[in-house]
């Protein structure tokens, strides 16, 4: 007689032997719970947990007597699956050894002993189990197993949905009677905060399919789909969103559709919102649709009678709240109760809830003393004018910045009011205690007071909130101060974070650092890059170099990966993808090249013969740089695991051009047809493509139905890069899908509005609507460098009027609020706009328009004037008046410039400002004036303080330099760009500390930064070719030798620098030189076509073939349905 549960857990055992077609119909590979098993086992043995031992797994897979017949088959055949994935995670396999056992009778007891099991290797049984658990539980019904046995496999099943791929997840297709729906959507809402936002919405869809066809006996599926023939297709209007649905979904809410609101009755939309669990709901929200958030707060504006009495429920709205406008000013109760609400609210995306938040903090003050009213504020109180924080009591702000923490956004007026009222103005020694206190407004702290701490804060987590905001000056006046009261071995010890990464490679030589670099509490801290080469090198002389996945990775060379003996390949391989956020794209080439290499030594048709389990051992971020050929040559039974990679695949560590971009993209879409019955091409094929679908043609989008057309377009809507040669046909494909943008509805917009983007006169060309400032926000929030077009147009939103259907922002007046709002983009005012602005205006704005960068000629001439009008002539300024002027500095003259009060701790923050060579050289007369300094008594801190402005030195004055204190800076002066003679005269500077050029090392070359820029033809060439990838990407447009380089060196340069060089510099390269810039840019070192060649072949009559052949035989099959 089996025991209780038995049946069950036969279905549980031969899950994965009978489960050959998952929900979605797609032909996936056999037991595919293996790959997350594989994935959790990975993190047992990381974590250091020991293998479980065979006494205990046989215990485990042979614990019943049920089912004699197949017991030996059934039980050892899951055994057999749990050791074949063990094994691929540490080879050395099971214990042998006799210890506690477990012991159990049934299912449920057996999950719940795993669970609870203080046994340390049950971590692996629960990473084989989890993922069995919820594959049996997708593919399975529910007539054979029990509530209990149901919920026993739930808990089980958690731990596999957090280490699924980010790009999907496997959902039942049937959850079989009512209530299972409930409970598996109340595990989903347990997990919802480690997914990513693909699989939210998947879970959305399918929760709704869900609903629609158990309780309205209808199907939402797209006609393209298959199972759709099977059920009739539900109306529009169907009101499907209920009380019972809303509660259900929980946070998955945010991800609806903006239409599906209007498929919830409006009295059970109104009742969800006056129930407990709408707050609990919206408190779990972080991010949602800016149109479904407007959405929802209107139809739950219809609840109440009127404003007054919504406004009364603002504490119930969480996320909703950033879409709430009130037309009516609020009492201050009211006011300070969405002022909490508006904190999680993202003021970048949005600068109308600024605008929200500084009326609110006006009423909340208007009826509370200071300290009441610090405390209704939060966060907020970054919101108040320099002004009214000069004014708080000094006990309360000092007492409440203590407790507000980091990361909080302080204009600098801010800073200085802050700063001025809490420190003793007369006090060079401050304790690091009241310091840390200040870690809110770090980034205001004098370098003066800086350069006299003399300990380090008592917890570490101290010492890394106060630095985190800190600017270079700062970090390296502190440093001066510790270094002046502790050794650097010491320090090397103690230090973390931003202050750790400023230690100069001087000093870290001082350390005796192979004393300690054993100590992975050492090895494992985060290094720059300069540090990470030294280290690297070190241990590598040292013989200690262990292949962990630390930051200080960053500093390997190509031939330290070369020099890896090849019983080590795998280890060296595991690292550098736990590293692979600190890793180049040249140094993950050579990394797999490795690799590679020690593969076809064990079979020299590796890659032709490679097994699936042998796939799943190559990590994916290297088998990206397979070459393309050998991609080609992979067999169609690695398929399966080669898909699940790709849908994982990280593509920013392979170069733009890459040829196994293009390979990799025909091997998976070959993959997809090459699939055993597969009618037709769907949302399910294109989501296994993964981060390849970026990389599709248009051409190829156009051969799949219209429905996947349509989720395809929105899917690569959020691709990190597409192809420059793509988008012209993208664009063309998107309004051929979606229609003219001018139609389009918030919706549309904010789902492919990214694609559109891409090209700025179709940017330029959108219309004014109502939304689409709201959406244009929202789309710039997740872009790295937004475009001019795009810049100008929010411009052109926000400060257009409509007068008699006339569209001009000519007579819009520029008040402090739209000044605050624009930000940077205040740049698009003319100067006769700017000339018109009121001095009140000015005079409240001014921090925020020195705050922008390119300011034009003619502007500047208009700001400087108003700012003499408002301060008087430059001899009245102040220092703190300088220091809020920022860039609008740069439109004095040059006398008036060497006038003007710089403080040392203002430079960094304009020497971005684009000044020219005669202007720098007037800022250091005003400077070494104000500020008392020389030359040849410059410091570290001074040096690196002066910034870009170090280059206004005269030749005599870059001479006098000190060189051990040169020594000091030098790494933290990356980013100052002077002009080729400056470079040359500090280039001389570095060879007197350093020694000749072609004795630096990667460290000192990483070090050196643009200074590299100041060697001449010979000394480039007589550089180690080993250092040519440690030459930073800025410094390598300002080369003027390139020329002089060997072919050898020019390869060297990898794929990032060699991206760098300029057509000028281009012009005076040979054809060698040329094609080993070529090689260096796509990272193919065995790559014999010419430049332009790379990346998507051409389309002759193999390319047509291998890039539209799968999707030719994909089509055929939709044909024929």
């Amino acid at each position: 007689m089996a025991p209780k549960g038995g049946t069950f857990f036969f279905l549980l055992i031969v899950g994965c032997a009978a489960l050959d077609v998952p929900p979605d119909g797609m032909s996936q590979n056999k037991c595919d719970f293996k790959d997350i098993a594989e994935k959790m086992m990975r993190k047992c043995q990381t974590e250091g947990y020991p293998v479980p031992e065979r006494m205990q797994l046989e215990t485990i897979f042979n614990y019943s007597d049920f089912l004699m017949a197949t017991r030996n088959q059934t039980s050892g055949s899951l055994m057999s699956t749990f050791l074949n994935v063990l094994y691929s995670v540490t080879p050395d396999g099971v214990n042998e050894g006799k210890n506690k056992t477990w012991n159990f009778r049934d299912l449920p007891n057996m999950l719940s002993l795993m669970e609870n099991s203080s046994v340390a290797s049950a971590c692996y049984m629960r990473a084989f189990v989890a993922p069995l658990c919820w594959k049996t539980l997708t593919t399975q019904n529910d007539d054979n197993m029990t509530a209990d046995e149901y919920d026993a496999l739930l808990r089980a099943a958690k731990p596999a949905l957090l280490n699924m791929p980010l790009t999907g997840i496997d959902l039942p297709t049937d959850v079989g009677r009512g209530q299972n729906l409930e409970k598996i959507m109340e595990m989903l809402m347990k997990v919802y905060e480690a997914m990513s936002e693909d699989q939210r919405t998947q879970v959305v869809r399918w929760v709704k399919e869900q609903i629609t066809l158990k309780y309205f006996n209808c199907t939402t599926r797209p006609p393209s789909d298959p199972r759709s023939m099977l059920m009739k297709s539900c109306k529009p209007s169907l009101k499907w969103l209920n009380t019972e649905a809303l509660t259900m979904m929980g946070p998955y809410v945010s991800h609806l559709a903006t239409k599906d609101v209007d498929s919830s009755p409006a009295k059970q939309l109104c009742g969800f919102f006056h129930s407990a669990q709408f707050q609990s709901t919206m408190s779990n929200i972080s991010n949602i649709n800016p149109t479904l958030g407007e959405k929802f707060l209107q139809k739950f504006q219809e609840c109440f009678s009127g404003e007054q009495e919504f406004a009364e429920n603002v504490d119930k709205l969480g996320i909703l709240a950033c879409y709430y406008s009130p037309a009516a000013d609020l009492t201050p109760d009211i006011s300070g109760k969405l002022l909490s609400e508006l904190n999680t609210c993202d003021d970048f995306s949005n600068p109308k809830i600024t605008k929200l938040k500084k009326r609110l903090i006006e009423s909340v003050m208007s009826k509370a003393n200071g300290t009441e009213a610090l405390g209704r504020l939060g966060r907020s109180v970054a919101l108040l004018s320099p002004k009214q924080l000069s004014q708080i009591p000094h006990k309360q702000l000092k007492e409440f910045l203590k407790n507000m923490g980091p990361g909080v956004r302080w204009t600098k007026g801010q800073q200085r009011a802050v700063v001025d009222k809490l420190l003793c103005s007369e006090c060079a020694d401050v304790s690091i205690e009241e310091l840390v206190d200040l870690q809110s407004v770090a980034g205001g702290l004098p370098s003066s007071v800086l350069k006299h701490v003399k300990s380090m804060p008592p917890f570490a987590e101290g010492l890394k909130n106060l630095t985190m905001g800190m600017k270079k000056g700062q970090l390296v006046a502190m440093l001066q101060g510790l270094l002046g009261e502790m050794d650097p071995s010491e320090l090397v010890r103690k230090l973390s974070g931003p202050l750790l990464r400023r230690l100069p490679l001087n000093k870290l030589e001082e350390a005796n650092i192979p004393s300690f670099l054993s100590l992975d509490t050492v090895a494992g801290k985060m290094w720059s890059m300069p540090q990470a080469a030294f280290l690297a090198k070190q241990m590598h002389e040292q013989k200690n170099f262990r292949w962990r996945p630390y930051s200080f990775l960053q500093g390997v060379t190509c031939e330290m990966i070369d020099n890896v003996a090849d019983t080590d390949a795998q280890d060296m391989a595991q690292a550098v993808t736990g590293a692979s956020q600190f890793l180049s794209k040249g140094q993950a080439g050579c990394a797999a090249r490795k690799l590679f290499v020690t593969k076809e030594k064990e079979r020299a048709d590796y890659f032709k013969t490679i097994t699936e389990e042998e796939m799943k051992n190559i990590p994916t971020y290297l088998l990206l740089h397979l070459q393309p050929t050998k991609v080609r040559d992979l067999p169609a039974s690695v398929c399966p695991a080669f898909l699940v990679k790709m849908q994982e695949a990280d593509l920013s560590s392979l170069p733009h051009r890459s040829p196994s971009r293009a390979a990799l993209t025909q091997r998976a879409l070959r993959c997809l047809a090459e699939a055993a019955g597969v009618p037709g091409p769907r949302g399910a094929d294109v989501q296994r493509l993964g981060p390849l679908l970026c990389e599709l043609q248009p051409l190829q989008l156009l051969l799949v139905a219209p429905d996947v057309l349509n989720s395809s377009l929105q899917q690569m809507a959020s691709c990190q890069h597409i192809p420059q040669r793509h988008a012209a046909d993208m664009i063309q494909l998107v309004t051929q899908t979606f229609g003219d943008p001018s139609y389009w509805s918030a919706e549309t917009m904010k789902a492919v509005g990214p694609l559109l983007l891409l090209d700025e006169d179709a940017t330029s060309a959108l219309p004014n609507k109502s939304w689409m400032k709201d959406v244009l926000y929202s789309l710039r929030l997740g872009m790295a460098h937004p475009s001019n077009a795009l810049r100008r147009k929010l411009f052109d939103l926000i400060t257009t009027t409509s007068n008699a259907g006339v569209t001009s922002s000519d007579d819009k007046e520029m008040t402090v609020d739209l000044i605050e709002e624009l930000g940077m983009d205040n740049v698009y005012w003319t100067h006769t706009q700017l000339a018109l602005m009121s001095n009140e205006t000015f005079l409240a704005a001014f921090e925020t328009l020195g705050a922008v960068s390119d300011f034009r000629a003619d502007q500047l001439a208009v700001l400087r004037k108003r700012a003499t009008e408002a301060f008087g002539p430059v001899s009245q300024m102040t220092e703190s008046v300088v220091m809020l002027m920022g860039c609008i500095t740069r439109g004095f003259s040059n006398a008036d410039l060497q006038k003007l009060p710089f403080s040392l701790d203002a430079l960094e923050e304009i020497a971005k400002c684009g000044w020219n060579e005669s202007q720098m050289a007037s800022v250091w007369t005003a400077v070494s004036a104000y500020n008392n300094l020389t030359a040849q008594h410059l410091g570290a801190v001074e040096m690196v303080a002066l910034s870009q402005f170090i280059c206004g030195l005269s030749s005599t004055e870059l001479q006098q330099l000190n060189v051990d204190a040169f020594k000091d800076a030098v790494g933290s002066m990356d980013g100052v760009r002077c002009s080729s003679e400056v470079t040359q005269q500090i280039k001389s500077l570095a060879v007197s500390a350093f020694g000749k050029p072609n004795t630096w090392s990667e460290a000192q070359v990483s070090e050196l930064g643009n200074i590299m820029a100041g060697l001449n033809s010979t000394e480039l060439a007589s550089l180690d070719p080993a250092v040519f990838s440690f030459i930073s990407m800025s410094c390598v447009p300002l080369i003027q030798h390139l020329k002089a380089l060997s072919v050898v060196q020019v390869e060297a340069l990898g794929p990032d620098s060699a991206a760098m060089v300029t057509s000028e510099q281009r012009a005076t390269l040979s054809e060698e030189q040329l094609a080993a810039l070529e090689r260096a840019v796509t990272g193919s070192p065995d790559q014999t076509q010419t430049p332009g060649q790379s990346g998507t072949p051409s389309l002759n009559a193999e390319g047509i073939s291998a890039l539209v052949k799968p999707f030719l035989l994909l089509l055929t099959g939709f044909l024929l349905l």
